[in-house]
């Protein structure tokens, strides 16, 4: 992605413009670059969209779980990963809805924190 106004809109209207509907988003820079990190509901479009647009990408699987939308619940669950030795590379809040909070974490060992959170 490019570090000019529009970028945002571009990447965000070939998806919609497509059907993809974006679960989560977020931006950060990474050597002096732009960088969107995005949770969609269609894997296979989202990645035929961007590659029709020529935007460079990197697919990574996420890990959704919900959890009670309460003070403490986020810490016994990186607590319950740590402990599995697991890292968490992104996390992101997808929704917060009747007491639940759907959350979405890329980390360096899906089958470790599958365990680490049954």
């Amino acid at each position: 992605m490019q570090d000019k106004p529009g970028e945002l809109a571009r990447v965000c209207e070939a998806l919609g413009n497509n059907g993809v509907n974006i679960r989560a988003i977020a931006s950060e820079r990474h050597h002096s670059r732009p960088r969107i990190r995005i949770v969609t509901d269609d894997e296979a479009t989202t990645t035929s969209s961007l590659k029709r647009m020529g935007a460079p990408f990197e697919l990574q699987e996420v890990l959704v779980v919900n959890l009670s939308d309460r003070p403490g619940e986020l810490g016994k669950m990186a607590r319950k990963l740590a402990k599995a030795m697991v890292n968490v590379n992104s996390i992101y809040i997808i929704s917060k809805e009747n007491g639940v909070t759907e959350m979405a974490l890329t980390v360096d060992n899906m089958r470790k924190a599958k365990g680490a959170l049954k």
